[in-house]
């Protein structure tokens, strides 16, 4: 069961080879001898793709709360000895792995380092919750899912700039004078209210949001490229107030319109619909919250 899912998680039988430090012909062999023993096909191999058969698809479904129920069943034994045990599943956009998760990851090591901490990167990972202990992503103020979902921080993305773009460009007074700037754009998703040529600005005092007409000179699903990007003078940008406050403090940055925000967001950590918490998610949960849960970062 836990190669197979390998297979999948990994993308590939060379990929669950390495990872799992096995030989590529000992985890065909095992996939193969699980399909003998269920008497049914869970993988499409080709010379270009895998996937899922509908039987692998439901199968796969009920192997990862087996496997989870497994290494709950084994931190719980372990609890005894007063140590955690076993491996965490994390998944996380790239900026909260790098600038919260990854500021964390030395203390918690301490506390427990018989816990391996497995963190995936994903820009775009609600999709994929179910897969995972513990997911981390960032949502705005409007965000209704049916899912478990703990608020860990919240944070405003401003407006920024470097001093030698706005030295070179000038520094705009209004949202709309930002049609005359060169824009450094996150590509949000279609179905997050932020897909488009317009940038939506709200005033930090209350009243109605302007919506801006915006060319972007460069667009990505890279937080920490746009960061580049701006620090090299390439723009302006929007940013979480989280990432950029230590630029903002040295003056590599500067935040422009001070009283409007891109929107609100809050950190949130979803959790699959199991029955069941791990003893060491529970545990990950709680040693977050020590740094102030439902704080506002950065400011």
């Amino acid at each position: 069961m836990k190669v197979f899912q390998r297979v999948i998680d990994e993308g590939g039988f060379a990929a669950a080879a390495r990872a799992l430090d096995m030989s590529p012909a000992g985890v065909t062999r095992m996939v193969a001898a699980l399909e003998d023993h269920l008497g049914v096909r869970l993988l499409q191999r080709t010379t270009r793709k895998l996937s899922l058969t509908d039987a692998g698809e439901a199968y796969l479904m009920r192997v990862r709360t087996i496997l989870y129920e497994v290494e709950d069943a084994e931190s719980a034994a372990a609890a005894h000895t007063r140590e955690l045990q076993g491996t965490l599943h994390v998944l996380a956009t790239p900026v909260l792995a790098s600038y919260f998760l990854s500021p964390r990851i030395a203390t918690w090591h301490t506390r427990h380092p018989k816990v391996l901490l497995d963190l995936t990167i994903d820009p775009f990972p609600q999709p994929r919750i179910e897969e995972f202990d513990v997911t981390f992503l960032v949502v705005d103020e409007g965000f209704d899912a049916d899912i478990v979902a703990r608020p860990l921080a919240t944070t405003d993305w401003i407006v920024c700039a470097s001093p030698d773009y706005l030295k070179r460009a000038g520094t705009p007074a209004t949202p709309q004078a930002l049609r005359e700037h060169t824009y450094l754009k996150f590509q949000w998703p279609q179905n997050s209210g932020h897909y488009g040529r317009q940038a939506r600005l709200h005033p930090l005092a209350g009243g109605e949001a302007v919506e801006v007409d915006v060319k972007p000179a460069l667009q990505t699903t890279s937080f920490d490229v746009l960061l580049r990007a701006a620090l090299d003078g390439a723009g302006i940008t929007f940013l979480s107030r989280m990432l950029v406050a230590p630029h903002l403090a040295r003056g590599t940055l500067v935040q422009v319109l001070p009283e409007w925000i891109f929107g609100r967001f809050t950190i949130y950590a979803a959790l699959p619909t199991r029955k069941f918490m791990p003893a060491r998610t529970r545990v990950f949960l709680d040693f977050l919250a020590e740094f102030g849960p439902q704080t506002t970062l950065g400011r």
